[in-house]
């Protein structure tokens, strides 16, 4: 919600005619983007804390400054304190995007991993929707004080949830780790899973302490490292944040055969529907083609809504009775984007590194997302701007297509395995998975 906030408030906060606190086109996209600045920050710290203080009490810790961000916008009298505001929410996004991913991987069966690991994204999307929705018709005000019953909410039922049996062995809580895996397994019969954790961990520290460094030293987490940060910067390069950041203005631009307002509705509803669906599927599709489909659909739509803007802005052709065009196309896109890119690598962070790293890991993916959001969300800002909207919309497709090779060259299918057996994988162990080695199965993708 504090992502989406700048999609309806910031358009507010430009009216002269109606604002208090007014803005100008720069201020506009720095508040837009200070949540990413910030969440470096909250990135850092959590890599620092997780471990210390376990991932459920890290997570609740994040209600606080979420709580007091909402807070500050609700009464902010001028731009320094909605900038810090954004930058306090960056730093609980920085530590939740860290730590759930984390969290999630490390609590879920591999037969429904996929799925739940995939509900970052849409919870995600189903706060744009809302923030969305609420800012339309609310002021600014009125629409923080309504959002600040979130963080309440995450605060009273968290507390009920188990730690991660994982953490807990790591801190040498086998009595609290059993109990937990008991209360998320529904069975008393643990054993086969605690000791697989338990062997995987100390074979992990007997070969590698669990440094930052061991990101790069060990070939292994090089390979995961390579495949989450091209995941991540092609998801950002293809424009879904930048885009979500000025959805409201560019529809606005566009034209006026349907109100700003509804079309941002829609655009949200439609990404949360097919964010939903690619959740419930992933874990049968596979992680592999939802990517190659959604990369090359997002493509295609990005390109025909880069020519609406082009033939708009730079002839005299006359489409003012065609601006639905540019509606269906940027709703094109998110169904297909949805379809897979949106959650899939959100999912693949925990999945992809052990449990000695995988707290740094998430910490430099999630520098890793600011940094290329605010690149995306700059990108976009600066060329609509200076050449128009036609030159923003087929860089993000230029990026689409190179992302759609690196994923066929080199993202690997992780449905169905453990995240032990997932490491075996990276590591080149052979590995019985679908009924085929890992070498088979290589052999099967490349024929």
């Amino acid at each position: 919600m504090h992502y989406g906030w700048s999609s309806p408030s910031v358009v507010q906060l430009k009216d002269n005619k109606t604002c208090t606190l007014c803005i100008d086109e720069s201020e506009g996209s720095t508040l837009a983007v200070m949540p990413l600045i910030g969440a470096v920050a909250g990135s850092l710290t959590a890599a620092t804390i997780v471990d210390i203080f376990g991932r459920k009490r890290t997570i609740l810790a994040t209600a606080v400054p979420f709580f007091v961000a909402w807070m500050m916008v609700a009464f902010a009298q001028n731009i320094i304190v909605l900038y810090v505001a954004r930058f306090i929410a960056g730093i609980a996004d920085g530590v939740t995007f860290t730590v759930v991913p984390m969290y999630i991987g490390e609590i879920s069966d591999p037969n429904v991993r996929g799925m739940l690991g995939s509900s970052c994204s849409v919870t995600w999307i189903a706060g744009f929707l809302l923030i969305n929705v609420i800012g339309s018709y609310f002021s600014i005000k009125t629409t923080a004080l309504v959002s600040s019953i979130v963080p309440g909410v995450l605060f009273v039922t968290f507390l009920w949830m188990p730690e991660s049996p994982y953490y807990l062995l790591m801190r040498d809580q086998p009595r609290a780790a059993r109990q937990s895996m008991e209360r998320l397994k529904r069975t008393k019969d643990v054993n086969e899973d605690l000791n697989r954790i338990r062997t995987a961990m100390q074979a992990e520290e007997k070969s590698h302490g669990g440094r930052f460094l061991d990101l790069f030293r060990v070939k292994s987490n090089r390979k995961a490292v390579f495949i989450i940060g091209g995941l991540r910067g092609f998801q950002q390069l293809a424009g879904t944040t930048a885009i979500a950041f000025y959805t409201h203005e560019i529809f606005q631009t566009a034209g006026d055969d349907i109100s700003a307002h509804y079309a941002v509705m829609i655009y949200y509803s439609v990404q949360l529907i097919l964010t939903m669906v690619s959740s419930s599927i992933v874990d049968r599709a596979g992680r592999r083609p939802l990517l190659l489909i959604s990369m090359a659909g997002s493509a295609l739509a990005l390109f025909i809504e880069g020519t609406y803007f082009y033939i708009l802005n730079e002839t005299s052709v006359d489409i003012s009775s065609f601006s639905i065009v540019a509606v269906v196309g940027l709703i094109g896109f998110v169904i297909i984007f949805s379809l897979g890119m949106q959650s899939i690598p959100v999912c693949m962070l925990g999945e992809l590194f052990p449990t000695n790293v995988k707290a740094f890991a998430l910490c430099l993916a999630d520098v890793y997302f600011s940094v290329m959001a605010t690149v995306a969300s700059k990108y976009l800002q600066i060329t609509k701007v200076e050449y128009g909207l036609h030159v923003s919309f087929y860089g993000f497709t230029v990026c689409s297509l190179l992302g759609l090779v690196f994923i066929y060259l080199y993202v690997p299918e992780t449905k169905g395995k453990t995240l032990e057996d997932i490491q075996k994988r990276l590591k080149g162990e052979m590995v019985e998975c679908n009924g085929k080695t890992a070498e088979e199965e290589k052999i099967s993708l490349k024929a």
